[in-house]
């Protein structure tokens, strides 16, 4: 039987994440504390991996019930502590210095800030498809693989890509509960040039790009529909969790459960 073997959020956006036994749906539709926080610049865009490589290079842990975060610059010993709400100057300051521009710290409790908006809800791959894509590069572990495609949701006890059944036709949701919790699939995640770079030093890695599509096309599993694969650079799901769901949770163990096509 499916079931959730771990769950990871990112709350800061673009930075590194935290595991946690359980998760609690708020009321947009993601992951308390998920993306709660993003750094944006002057002119108010995102200051992520997408667009600046420093990301990379920021060490961070954080203490979710006192609301901190640890921050140190990949191969310094030097760190510093900053309570998300009651430093946000000073940590905005810390960021603005590493960063070499003017950042800040906005926060939304509603939804977090999900890179898609019409899929709010938790990403979903399996572990399996972590082990499998990992192997596809020699270099790269099934760790590192993982802090590339920052997935929610892991799976077990299943085979590589099984997540690949979670979605259906552009105007369908793929339905499935995880314990009582339900979840709707909508897509399969497109990749932006993040996966492509050491998520500890920022280095690319050679023709990243073109091998993962060569080999997910020649593994996609039959249970996917193809269709949606306008290109092959696509990996993990995205989801959708309807309003009546919010406050409900998740846990570590809990099955996950096939509904249908809605």
């Amino acid at each position: 039987m499916p079931y959730l073997a771990r769950i990871l959020i990112y709350p800061i956006k673009s930075l590194d994440g935290v595991a946690v036994n359980r998760a609690t749906v708020l009321p947009g539709g993601s992951l308390e504390f998920d993306r709660q926080f993003a750094i944006f610049d002057e002119k108010g865009k995102f200051v992520n991996g997408k667009r600046n490589a420093k990301v990379h290079l920021l060490r961070t842990s954080f203490d979710l019930d006192a609301q901190t975060i640890t921050l140190q610059v990949q191969g310094s010993e030097q760190s510093e502590v900053f309570n998300l709400c009651e430093d946000q100057i000073e940590l905005e300051t810390w960021l603005s210095h590493f960063f070499d521009q003017n950042v800040f710290l906005r926060q939304n409790k509603h939804c977090g800030f999900p890179d898609d908006t019409d899929a709010s809800g938790p990403t979903v791959i399996s572990t399996a498809t972590l082990e499998a894509v990992a192997n596809w590069f020699p270099d790269i572990s099934i760790d590192s693989m993982r802090s590339r495609l920052r997935a929610n949701l892991e799976i077990e006890d299943v085979p590589a890509f099984w997540e690949d059944q979670l979605f259906a036709n552009p105007d369908e949701v793929c339905e499935f509960k995880v314990g009582d919790l339900r979840v709707g699939g909508i897509n399969p995640c497109q990749r932006c040039v993040v996966p492509t770079r050491d998520p500890l030093t920022s280095e690319a890695y050679p023709q990243f790009q073109k091998i993962f599509m060569r080999k997910r096309r020649e593994t996609l599993p039959s249970w996917a529909n193809s269709s949606r694969f306008n290109h092959f650079f696509r990996l993990s799901v995205n989801t959708k969790i309807p309003t009546e769901e919010a406050g409900k949770g998740l846990e570590v163990g809990d099955e996950l459960v096939m509904v249908g096509n809605i």
